[in-house]
């Protein structure tokens, strides 16, 4: 009995003691358990505790019991979020809102507030919904200070803003007397940050979108699929100034997706030349001299012949001997220095050692990934824009120009274009093992499309082959679009020959031979045209008889004839593809230097088209710029036209 009293009397103690340090808390829609124990610093199991029945009956407005002594005290930070951004979510089979604010640990409102739609409508299977991504900031952080930055020579507003951390639209907010273009000496009000050589990195789900002409919220609201409130929320500049004619916005990636198939306007830059100082290019090539046996005329022209590098760059620089040409009739004079990188990295090491790039307007290549980001990376400290010519890197640098663009971009453009045929048609995918990815890649974009992909050995490797009747299964009379992604020449000859006999009007017979007559109208696709599709086993006849369409950086203009004739006479010789794509990079480069006086200067709003290639810069989040712009081409009567820019 006293063992019993002294526990009693432990257990009322405990109790009693206890009792002085308990609160209530009220539970707001979209919180856990989780959530609430975080915020006042306890366990789930410290509130199960004392709320039992929590964990079987746990919704809005029940109250819980939280113990006092631990609640964070009244000095701490208060926590303020900002948005930083989205990520889009398609909803499953039986989700709601709360389990979906669960899932990415925010509150229902937030998501209410950034999917307006919501308030009036229930949320339905398969519905894309914005779910907002928050960064906590505690609000007693002192204010930034803001410190003066001259302008250095060939800088403009994206790389100053890029060097400090902050947006174009931010930097003109800072600098509401700056003008349109920037001086070198000019004095700017810019964030003081403790090393302005750290770059502050945008989030990889950010792009960004320039504001055109007559374009107001609603428009937008249409085009990127982004409320007023989404839009200033990720622009808080836009609650001072509205919306401008060439105002650059931080939008989700997801929204750049509903643009990638939208027409820009092609401009020709001739037409407004505001600087004709003279131009200072470097051009990096390997032409290796080092290796050629000049005493040999015959074993040098050998040397010539064989050495790929050599002939690349021999063909580009004549191209950009002709844009220099060119661009002289137009009032551009042009100082060209030429470095023979010879394709080794302690050569171009070199050549960057001994030269001081300080001064040039610009450097085209090298053509090699390696040699390009020795380049990028050196003469970044001189605000030297470096162009890619040939190769893609995946490393970033704020001063890099990557002409060519990314193949998931072109795919993208490809997938938009065929989305766009309203017509009703059936769409087939067809693949091979190595092209696996983009096969559930385009069954994403095409949920009811059918797959074939080549035939396998007892062994399991690849036979690279259909069978007539697989495809018959699938192919139905009617319109169908064929997808075919292959590296291989067989496969790609073996599908082909195969949709063409398909093509139009069959006869099929059955046991009985009873006939049956089928149409159809096959439209052939691939997202990347390759060497496979150009092969010696390839019919363009096949090709032009199924409409054969695909993505394509280059298309051969009609100016290229008077190009061609000033070509020969000044070399002997037609232009070939190096040749015609050095044209158009060197006067690209000319006339953007011409017109803005630098690389970096309205790169996004519009497109520039020369002889075969076109140009449309996008900032990426991590620095630099990627060419976006290409051609849809289609084979046609045995000829290559246009259906898209």
């Amino acid at each position: 009995m006293k063992k019993f009293l002294t526990l009693f009397g432990i257990i009322v103690f405990s109790c009693f003691g206890y009792a002085q340090n308990l609160k209530t808390h009220s539970v707001k829609t979209g919180e856990s358990i989780e959530s609430i124990a975080n915020f006042y610093k306890i366990t789930p199991s410290d509130i199960y505790a004392l709320n039992p029945d929590a964990k079987v009956d746990f919704s809005s407005q029940t109250v819980l019991i939280i113990p006092e002594s631990f609640l964070p005290p009244s000095s701490s930070l208060e926590v303020t979020k900002e948005l930083v951004s989205y990520k889009v979510h398609k909803v499953r089979r039986k989700e709601t809102l709360f389990s979906i604010s669960q899932k990415f640990k925010v509150t229902v409102e937030d998501i209410k507030v950034h999917n307006k739609q919501l308030y009036s409508k229930n949320l339905k299977k398969g519905n894309k919904i914005y779910i907002p991504q928050f960064k906590t900031i505690p609000s007693q952080v002192s204010t930034q200070i803001i410190q003066k930055y001259t302008v250095l020579p060939k800088e403009g507003k994206w790389r100053i803003a890029y060097k400090f951390g902050i947006s174009v639209p931010q930097l003109e907010a800072l600098n509401p007397t700056m003008g349109p273009y920037l001086k070198e000496g000019q004095q700017l009000n810019v964030p003081n940050i403790s090393n302005s050589d750290e770059k502050v990195i945008e989030e990889n789900e950010f792009g960004y979108y320039t504001v055109k002409a007559k374009e107001g919220y609603y428009r937008l609201e249409k085009k990127l699929g982004l409320t007023k409130e989404q839009l200033t929320t990720l622009n808080p500049e836009l609650i001072a100034q509205g919306l401008k004619l060439g105002m650059v916005l931080k939008i989700p990636k997801s929204s750049i997706q509903n643009i990638a198939s939208e027409l820009f306007p092609v401009v020709n830059l001739s037409d407004t030349l505001v600087n004709l100082s003279t131009k200072k290019i470097a051009l990096l090539l390997p032409f290796k001299t080092k290796s050629i046996d000049f005493d040999s005329l015959n074993l040098a022209k050998n040397q010539l012949k064989r050495d790929g590098y050599i002939n690349i760059s021999t063909d580009f620089y004549a191209g950009v001997v002709m844009a220099i040409d060119s661009a002289k009739r137009l009032g551009i004079s042009t100082k060209l220095e030429v470095f023979d990188t010879n394709a080794k990295m302690l050569d171009l090491k070199t050549v960057l050692l001994q030269t001081n790039f300080s001064n040039y307007d610009a450097i085209l290549g090298p053509i090699t990934a390696q040699n390009l980001e020795l380049t990028a990376q050196y003469v970044q400290k001189d605000n030297v824009s470096v162009v890619s010519p040939f190769v893609k890197t995946k490393n970033s640098y704020p001063n890099l120009f990557q002409t060519i663009p990314e193949e998931k971009w072109m795919r993208t453009k490809m997938v938009n274009y065929v989305k766009s045929d309203t017509i009703p048609h059936q769409t087939l995918i067809i693949y091979d093992a190595k092209n696996l990815a983009t096969a559930n890649y385009l069954k994403s974009a095409f949920p009811d499309a059918s797959l074939l992909t080549s035939k396998k050995n007892l062994e399991g490797f690849e036979q690279f082959f259909l069978m007539l009747e697989d495809v018959q299964q699938v192919l139905l009379s009617g319109r169908t679009t064929v997808f075919l992604e292959s590296n291989n020449e067989g496969f790609v000859s073996n599908v082909t020959s195969m949709l063409n006999a398909m093509n139009g009007i069959t006869i099929l017979k059955d046991e009985d031979d009873n006939e049956t007559e089928i149409e159809r109208d096959i439209y052939l696709m691939t997202t990347s045209k390759n060497k496979a599709f150009e092969g010696a086993n390839i019919s363009n006849y096949d090709l032009s008889n199924l409409h054969f369409q695909f993505p394509s950086v280059n298309f051969t203009s009609r100016f290229s004839e008077s190009f061609e004739q000033r070509y020969i006479q000044e070399f002997g010789t037609f232009p070939n593809k190096y040749a015609i794509r050095g044209f158009d990079i060197t006067m690209d480069v000319l006339l953007r230097l011409s017109r803005y006086g630098t690389l970096d200067t309205e790169t996004s709003s519009f497109q520039t088209a020369y002889l075969e290639n076109k140009f449309q810069y996008f900032l990426q989040p991590y620095g630099g710029y990627k060419n976006e712009a290409g051609y849809i081409l289609k084979y046609e009567n045995l000829h290559i036209v246009k259906v898209q820019d």
